[in-house]
């Protein structure tokens, strides 16, 4: 999945073949078919929802590794793990989920359902997580979408463009 999930990252669905991906993979081409008879979709449809496992697993890190239990050394910690990754690829690499929805989203109705359980992965640690830093439980949901929202922005603007100028 993490190959598929890195490629989506890079060129999108529609720029990542399944050849390709049995190659990033270091697989057998016939084991990609074998695990995965619905073909590409069903590999996509798997990637993307390892990829918010993944979103997950990362703020439920986050979490247990903080020095201050505040909900902003939360989104620190989850901006710094996404600033490395960012850096690391030299910014050639977004979120696989955004990826697909720019690439797919119209005119896949499986893949407009497995994005939404995808984010929903991510979504719904981080306003569980919110609420055990402090935050009411009728603000967390709203501030998660927030936070999701301004990273995802972060990431199709890119590292210049994020911010507004403050003229």
């Amino acid at each position: 999945m993490r190959s598929a999930a890195q490629l989506i990252r890079r060129k999108g669905v529609s720029g990542t073949g399944m050849r390709e991906i049995v190659t990033e993979a270091d697989a057998p081409r016939g084991s990609l078919q074998h695990y995965f008879p619905g073909g590409k979709e069903e590999i996509v449809s798997d990637a993307l929802l390892w990829a918010g496992d993944v979103m997950a697993r990362q703020i439920r890190r986050g979490l247990s590794e903080l020095k201050s239990r505040t909900p902003s050394a939360l989104l620190a910690s989850i901006v710094d793990t996404w600033r490395r990754e960012l850096t690391e690829a030299q910014f050639s690499a977004g979120c696989p989920l955004v990826a697909a929805a720019a690439d797919t989203a119209a005119t896949s109705e499986q893949l407009r359902q497995v994005l939404r359980r995808a984010f929903d992965g991510w979504f719904q640690p981080l306003s569980d997580s919110l609420v055990d830093l402090g935050v009411p439980p009728e603000r967390a949901d709203d501030l998660a979408v927030v936070v999701i929202a301004a990273l995802e922005r972060a990431l199709i603007l890119g590292p210049d463009q994020a911010r507004p100028d403050s003229d």
